[in-house]
């Protein structure tokens, strides 16, 4: 039996490298008499790698192998790797794929087309890298009605957070060592303003509640605007600031998805990941609050998990995973306004009594926070539960100070 690989960037090379270094463990487990790399598919090419002789440019040789029966995706992004994926499904291949952009955007529909050509689609890498979570979701908690899922879900941000909240770094400061690590792009948007965790949630959302969840659906705030102010505030209130991908089921049968910085105590499972660890966390009705961590990125943790869905689709060359969720419909993701928290609120004003007094009559349980060094005239305080909406009405009618920041908090 053959292997094609597409994309042969961080994480296709190990997926080549993890196939010939563990080959006769990955025999043993897939069931099959022999497995082979056929063919890796790149513009580029590689002088002196040790797969040079298997990369090719010509997607057509991958579709038009009958040979080849389990394709692995690794290209990233939608174009093209959307249309060499429907090619290879309509063609009878089974596709393995770490590319959480597709799985996000288009995974209703892949797995819709993989189930009409009898073929396996399978996106364990694309959430979590290494952790194991699609698997365990659809099998080992099967049995078990999901109420909410959360996590870290994203390393560099993660990183970057750490980096705030133990060194005392900027974020500004943390970002540019993340990038001299390797951990952060030179643009790092796609990071640190949220989108990466947004599209996991929204895999991970459709996996536990039956319906694909678009990432335009989801409101999405990044971490730019964490400052060490916030992080002090976090700290005196007894927490940490972790970037969190949510989602729950409504009663009225909706979902609430949202994609934020947040406090969370310091007894909560999830404060204590840090650096590039992600963590996620799965709440169901007959086993409470399970934890799933690991390095959720990476080269050989990432190929870890393909190889992984390589072998799953080996052992069922000729039955169907089922995996599966319905399409989106109008209404089914609730506006996030409607969404009731408590929130941390730091502000400055020139009139402290004249601010904290406006507040106290605005909002009913307010906590008041204080740091060492807090310059004159910052306020900060967390409010009881309201809603979003409710809060954007309050905080517009405080024309006594200016509102700083805005953090919602958790109770995971």
């Amino acid at each position: 039996m053959y292997v094609a690989i597409m994309g042969y960037g961080v994480v296709g090379s190990g997926v080549a490298s993890l196939l010939n270094k563990n080959h006769e463990h990955i025999l043993k487990k897939s069931m099959q008499s022999e497995m082979e790399l056929k063919y890796i598919l790149d513009r580029r090419t590689f002088p002196g790698d040790p797969y040079e002789n298997l990369v090719i440019s010509d997607f057509s040789k991958i579709v038009e192998d009958d040979e080849v029966k389990i394709v692995v995706e690794t290209m990233g992004g939608l174009n093209p790797a959307y249309d060499y994926v429907v090619a290879c499904l309509k063609a009878g291949k089974h596709v393995v794929t770490s590319n959480k952009e597709l799985v996000a955007a288009k995974g209703c529909e892949l797995l819709q087309i993989a189930d009409e050509n009898n073929v396996n689609f399978l996106f364990e890498a694309s959430v979590g890298g290494g952790i194991p979570i699609i698997r365990p979701i659809s099998q080992c908690l099967a049995a078990n009605d999901i109420d909410e899922i959360a996590g870290i879900l994203n390393g560099t941000t993660n990183f970057i957070l750490t980096k705030m909240i133990t060194d005392g770094m900027t974020f500004e400061e943390a970002l540019l060592l993340a990038q001299k690590n390797g951990y952060a792009e030179r643009d790092p948007s796609a990071d640190v303003d949220g989108h990466d965790a947004c599209r996991k949630i929204c895999i991970l959302a459709a996996l536990c509640f039956g319906k694909h969840v678009y990432p335009d659906y989801v409101h999405t705030e990044g971490i730019r605007k964490i400052s060490l102010s916030d992080v002090e505030y976090a700290r005196a209130w007894g927490g940490v600031i972790k970037l969190i991908a949510k989602a729950k089921k409504l009663e009225d049968g909706r979902v609430s998805v949202l994609v934020s910085p947040a406090f969370i105590q310091n007894h909560s499972q999830l404060a204590s990941v840090d650096d590039v660890f992600n963590a996620i966390l799965v709440r169901g009705d007959a086993i409470g609050d399970v934890v799933f961590y690991g390095r959720g990125a990476g080269k050989m943790p990432t190929a870890s998990a393909v190889v992984a869905d390589v072998i799953d689709c080996a052992r069922n060359m000729n039955r169907k995973r089922f995996i599966a969720w319905q399409d989106c419909t109008d209404g089914y993701v609730a506006d996030y306004l409607e969404n009731v928290t408590a929130f941390y609120i730091r502000a400055t004003t020139e009139n402290a009594a004249a601010a904290v007094a406006k507040i106290n009559g605005l909002f009913s349980g307010v906590t008041t926070l204080a740091r060492q060094d807090a310059p004159e005239g910052e306020i900060a305080f967390v409010t009881a539960p309201i809603s979003e909406k409710e809060l954007n009405e309050k905080l517009a009618l405080i024309d006594e100070a200016n509102i700083e920041s805005v953090i919602r908090i958790t109770n995971y």
